[in-house]
């Protein structure tokens, strides 16, 4: 398994009239995400010229680190309910970082 820090890009976008539930959700994530032991960044966007359509930065120390993420109970109560906020399915970009 690698050590190497893994970061992404999520991308959520609502479905009409959901946008503040998503909101609500997401920021609902941010302290629990954030005392993880293998979180490094988790912050949350929102698209000026497309409100309702979130971005969320996240990093995490490596892939056990992210694997964890999703089984913690915080991210499994939003995923029992995200197809009914979203207009299409999450996009979760993986980078590289480049610079320092």
């Amino acid at each position: 398994m690698t050590t190497q820090k893994v970061i992404s890009i999520a991308i959520l976008k609502a479905k009409p009239h959901q946008r503040e539930a998503l909101r609500q959700g997401l920021l609902g994530l941010i302290a629990p995400t954030r005392a993880e032991p293998g979180n490094l960044d988790y912050v949350l966007f929102e698209l000026r010229d497309e409100p309702g359509t979130f971005y969320m930065r996240e990093a995490f120390a490596d892939q056990l680190a992210l694997d964890a993420h999703f089984a913690t109970p915080h991210f499994q109560a939003f995923a029992t309910e995200i197809d009914t906020l979203l207009e299409e399915p999450l996009r979760l970009i993986f980078l590289d970082q480049v610079s320092p």
